[in-house]
């Protein structure tokens, strides 16, 4: 089994970020109706805070799970240049994730 063919590090947790993932898609929901309603500006940066800080959680765990498998994988695998391929990958999703 080539490496882009194994199950990736989330899949145990693919039920939580599913979860999280539709929390977050109901906290947009919520920002469309606040803005169509006019509602007060800060509260509607209060909910862009709330879902942004969701947005960060759900990344952060897939980075860690990235870490802990996909990186680890190679690493045991003794595929050095595939373990830092990964660790590069991991490293410009971390660099998009500070810049956002």
């Amino acid at each position: 089994m080539g490496m882009d063919e194994h199950t990736h590090g989330y899949i145990g947790n693919k039920d939580d970020y599913l979860k999280r993932l539709r929390r977050i898609e109901g906290q947009a929901r919520g920002l469309q109706r606040m803005v169509e309603e006019e509602k007060y500006c800060i509260d509607i940066l209060t909910q862009v805070s709330a879902m942004t800080k969701a947005l960060q959680a759900v990344s952060l765990g897939l980075l860690e799970e990235h870490l802990s498998h996909c990186v680890v994988d190679a690493a045991k695998a003794g595929d050095d240049e595939e373990a830092q391929r990964k660790l590069r990958e991991a490293s410009d999703a971390i660099g998009r994730l500070v810049r956002s």
